[in-house]
C-alpha cells in the first residue's frame, strides 16, 4: 500500500506491506529514485541468485528514509503528512514492513519484546541536525 500526502497528491509519504501480501513476485515497495530500496518475495528453496557485488556511484540525498521490519510482537504506527496532522494510523506485527519516505512518524509498543529491524540511509549527523520533534 502506498500512502500520499493530501496536501502535495504527487509526494509519497510511506509504504506498507504487511506479510501475508509477499508473494512469488518481486514487489517494490520504493520507486526508483528513492534513496532506501526495498522489495519483497517469497524466494522457493533451490533459488540461486549470480554473485555480485556493487559498483562505486556516487549518489546523493537530502532526506533521512527507513524502514522497520517487524520480527516479532506488535506496535502502534502513527504516520503524519507534511502539515504534521496525523494522516494515517495502523498497527504493524510480526512481518510486516514500513518504509518512511517524508512521512512523520512515531509507534506504540503494543507487546512486550518486540523486535524489529530499523534501516535509515546514511551518514547520521547527530539528533540536532536530523530531528524535528512534531510534538
Amino acid at each position: 500500500m502506498k500512502f500520499y500526502s493530501l496536501i502535495d497528491k504527487d509526494l509519497l509519504l510511506f509504504t506498507i506491506n504487511k506479510f501475508e501480501e509477499i508473494t512469488e513476485e518481486r514487489k517494490d515497495l520504493s520507486f526508483e529514485q528513492q534513496s532506501l530500496q526495498v522489495s519483497t518475495k517469497k524466494i522457493a528453496k533451490g533459488k540461486k541468485f549470480k554473485a555480485h557485488k556493487h559498483l562505486p556511484l556516487k549518489r546523493e540525498t537530502d532526506f533521512t528514509e527507513e524502514a522497520w521490519v517487524f520480527l516479532s510482537g506488535a506496535v502502534k504506527a502513527i504516520f503524519y503528512d507534511i502539515d504534521d496532522k496525523i494522516c494515517y494510523e495502523t498497527v504493524l506485527k510480526s512481518g510486516d514492513c514500513a518504509v518512511v519516505y517524508r512521512a512523520g512518524h512515531s509507534f506504540e509498543v503494543l507487546e512486550d519484546n518486540t523486535i524489529l529491524y530499523e534501516f535509515k540511509n546514511g551518514p547520521y549527523f547527530g539528533i540536532e541536525k536530523d530531528k524535528r520533534f512534531i510534538e
